[in-house]
Formats: C-alpha cells, sequence, structure tokens
C-alpha cells in the first residue's frame, strides 16, 4: 500500500502539471476562452472527496473481506496471469458499475456529478461523487475477491482504471484513428458526456471500448454533430455543494410523492427521468417522442429490465 501512495502522489503531480500546461494552451494555443468557475468549483469537489477515503473498505466494498477469505484461487500464485485477469475483471466490472450509474437512478443520484460540468477538460476528470462509497455501487466490484484479490488491491486497480480515464477529458483532442473503437479515447469519451440524444448512454468502457462492442453501447463521434457537454437539463451552479447533491432533493420528492411500494421502487431502480404517469425523460422515451412515436405506456419495469434495456 506504500507504493500504491508513492504512485497516487507522482500521478497526483503530473495531473496538475498536465492541467496547467492545457490551460496555459487554451490562452496561447488554442485561444479559447477557460472555464474557471466551473474548473474552481470542481477543484472544491475534488477537495470534499478527499475526505472519502476516511470511508471503511467494508463500507466501500462490502463482503469483500468475507469473499476473500474464502477465496477459490490465490492470485499471487498466478504471477502475470493474475495481473492480466484483474485488469480484465475491472475492466468488465467496471463497464457494468458505470451503465449501471446511468440507468439506475439510485447510482445516478452521485454519478449525475461527474456529468455535471458543461465543459470538458483536463480538471473536470476530478468532478466525482462525495457518496457513490456509501450507496453500494462499488459492491459490483466485490467478487474479485473471491478469485483472490484483496479489496486493498481490487480499490488500487479501480483507481488506475479511472486514472487513466484523466487524460480522456479533453475536447481538444483529435481522433486517433484505428485506436477508435478499441480504447477508451477522448472522441469516444467526448460522446459518453454529451447530452445530445443520438449520444446519450454509450461509451461506458473505462480503458477499452471491448464491452461497449460487446454490448452495443458503442456510438462514435460524429462530424456532423458536436457534442454538447452537461445534462440533458444544464446544471448552470457552480456552488460544490449544489453540484454534488443537486440530483438528492428531485430524488426524495418523487419518493415521497409515490403512491405505492410499486411507484417507491420505480423512482429507485428505473432510469433516470422515468415517470409512473407516463411523462417520462427517460433515453428511451425521448428518443421515441423525437420519432414521433407514441410513448411506452409507463409501469415500474423489473430491474433487469428497468436497468438494461
Amino acid at each position: 500500500m506504500n507504493n500504491l501512495a508513492s504512485v497516487s502522489r507522482v500521478l497526483a503531480v503530473l495531473s496538475l502539471g498536465a492541467t496547467l500546461l492545457e490551460v496555459l494552451a487554451y490562452k496561447f494555443v488554442f485561444k479559447r476562452d477557460y472555464g474557471w468557475r466551473s474548473a474552481l468549483a470542481t477543484l472544491a469537489v475534488i477537495v470534499g472527496r478527499s475526505f472519502t477515503r476516511l470511508i471503511p473498505i467494508a463500507i466501500t466494498l462490502p463482503g469483500a473481506t468475507w469473499l476473500y477469505e474464502h477465496r477459490i484461487f490465490n492470485a499471487s500464485e498466478h504471477g502475470v496471469a493474475s495481473w492480466v485477469a484483474l485488469f480484465f475483471g475491472i475492466e468488465f466490472l467496471y463497464y457494468w458499475y458505470h451503465r449501471l450509474g446511468h440507468r439506475v437512478r439510485w447510482f445516478w443520484l452521485s454519478h449525475a456529478v461527474h456529468h455535471s460540468t458543461n465543459e470538458i477538460n483536463l480538471v473536470a476528470a476530478g468532478r466525482l461523487a462525495w457518496t457513490s462509497q456509501i450507496t453500494g455501487a462499488y459492491a459490483i466490484f466485490s467478487p474479485l475477491a473471491l478469485l483472490g484479490f484483496t479489496p486493498e488491491t481490487i480499490l488500487a486497480g479501480y483507481a488506475l482504471n479511472l486514472s487513466y480515464q484523466f487524460w480522456i477529458h479533453a475536447d481538444w483532442a483529435p481522433k486517433l484513428g484505428f485506436l477508435e473503437g478499441i480504447f477508451n479515447t477522448p472522441s469516444a469519451h467526448r460522446v459518453h458526456h454529451a447530452a445530445n440524444l443520438d449520444y446519450l448512454d454509450a461509451n461506458y468502457g473505462g480503458v477499452l471500448m471491448l464491452f461497449d462492442r460487446l454490448f452495443g453501447t458503442y456510438i462514435p463521434e460524429r462530424d456532423d454533430l458536436p457534442c454538447r457537454y452537461g445534462l440533458v437539463h444544464p446544471l448552470t451552479t457552480n456552488n460544490p455543494l449544489k453540484i454534488v447533491f443537486h440530483q438528492f432533493g428531485p430524488f426524495f420528492r418523487d419518493v415521497m410523492s409515490a403512491r405505492s411500494p410499486r411507484e417507491v421502487w420505480g423512482y429507485i431502480i428505473s432510469p433516470p427521468g422515468w415517470r409512473p404517469d407516463g411523462n417520462s425523460e427517460t433515453t428511451e422515451d425521448m428518443r421515441r417522442k423525437a420519432a414521433g412515436e407514441k410513448p411506452a405506456e409507463a409501469a415500474p419495469a423489473p430491474v433487469y429490465e428497468a436497468a438494461l434495456p
């Protein structure tokens, strides 16, 4: 863990240096205004998130310690193969963790923080929620402990996956030719952050686009459709507390307005924008309306249908 801390410090220094270079490039190379207010708000969110490191691993990765104690393999005995397995294991589970973050409202409460910025730049990579560790989102990574990876190793692998994603938050980076559709590139991630209807709910991978290609969620960036970043209904505040918690008020109001346990469940587990009266703004409903089709009849769907259409 000491080595991991050293690596984290080095990555932090490199990230800071890259961010400062980007700021200079905006002024002297791209001749563009840099979103200072949004960037400062993001820095405040980053500082606040640093305190989430105090949350115990048992809460962050529920059940992982027990699974490790009952592991069926010892990863340390398999050398390089174990690290390859950890990489692809985290990449696969990250894909579903990320997809559920968009497709289940309970998890979207936290993940929406990252998508709340209306500009994409390197500092925006750090606009992450304070509540992810306590909403159960990371539980999806816990089964890796059964393969012989300690909870600390799993979290380290997840952190490295996120570290890779720092550089792809650059709206000035060009497309990367044959690498597009293989790796998560700035172009692919621009699509992921776009609020354009044609781009919604796409490109969930961390390092690779492998699982997006396998599960049909890969969408390439189009030259004829510039990305509009942010939420479908843009968040304009630069107040870090409002950025972090802006989804919670509407969520609790919706839950309190529910007329049955079934509606409560629908608000929790259905995609963001779902409403029991049929006046929904889920991605599917917005696309139906844009195509001139009749909206689907509303009803809280089972968890897998609601989360993974």
